[in-house]
């Protein structure tokens, strides 16, 4: 089951600045999602401008390619958003609308996900870090089809399901490990705070959804998987039309 995880890896091409940025990161998402939880909406375009001036500094390091899935990842993200919250309303913010600051926090998300998944701890115990995450994640999903969770989450163990078979199957199981720490993480914090709460009824199915579903976890999978695929067809359109620009600016003998 976890022939797709490494065995062992050596650390040391693995540098103490991928470990800051996590921290980082971790950090900046509590911050920002409990000040927004009690704060004036103005705040949010504050936060907004942190976000994307913190979000420009990680990708200064990064290739061209994890740069162009990150804007992959966090366009495609943002859409997903606009259509799950204010349009179905299966989770709504505090001040209805997608905040201003959701975009650059979708890219920061998903890049401490890449981050998290080349890390030399990662690396060394992946099997173990899956095979935590399976229980775990396992565990609260039971827990919330069961008669004794306080609210029910459908939506939840349905999730974990879809989480389970990007996780073995997928084309990047360590990105998806890294995925639920950070996701997990974002969502407890922001639920907790009051930064937005998920519909106790999900309006597109039908179906219960915890506050948040404990499956949360996959639709970054999703958002990591048109990443994949999308960031470098990008890349060579833009290739293509710089090299258009570039002859077009040439002189005719």
């Amino acid at each position: 089951m976890f022939r797709n995880f490494p065995k062992e890896v050596n650390d040391y091409s693995h540098q103490k600045r991928d470990y800051q940025i996590v921290i980082f990161t971790f950090t900046c998402t509590a911050i920002c999602l409990t000040l927004d939880g009690f704060a004036p909406q103005y705040l949010q375009w504050v936060l907004a401008f942190f976000g994307y001036l913190f979000l420009a500094g990680l990708l200064y390091w990064e290739s061209k390619l994890i740069r162009m899935q990150v804007v992959v990842a966090l366009l495609f993200a943002t859409a997903g958003e606009i259509f799950a919250s204010p349009f179905m309303e299966g989770y709504i913010y505090r001040f209805g609308s997608v905040p201003p600051y959701v975009p650059a926090g979708h890219g920061m998300v998903y890049l401490t996900a890449i981050i998290l998944a080349r890390s030399g701890f990662f690396l060394r115990h992946a099997r173990k870090i899956a095979l935590f995450i399976v229980i775990t994640c396992g565990l609260w999903s039971a827990w919330g089809i069961s008669p004794y969770a306080e609210r029910s989450d459908q939506i939840g163990a349905i999730l974990f399901v879809v989480y389970l078979l990007y996780l073995f199957k997928g084309k990047a199981p360590m990105v998806y490990l890294g995925a639920f720490f950070i996701t997990t993480w974002l969502e407890l914090v922001g639920t907790s705070a009051g930064t937005w709460a998920w519909a106790v009824v999900d309006p597109a199915s039908g179906l219960t959804q915890g506050n948040p579903p404990s499956g949360v976890a996959a639709w970054y999978c999703l958002v990591d998987a048109v990443a994949m695929a999308g960031a470098q067809p990008a890349l060579n359109l833009f290739e293509r039309i710089k090299q258009r620009l570039w002859r077009i600016k040439q002189p005719v003998n």
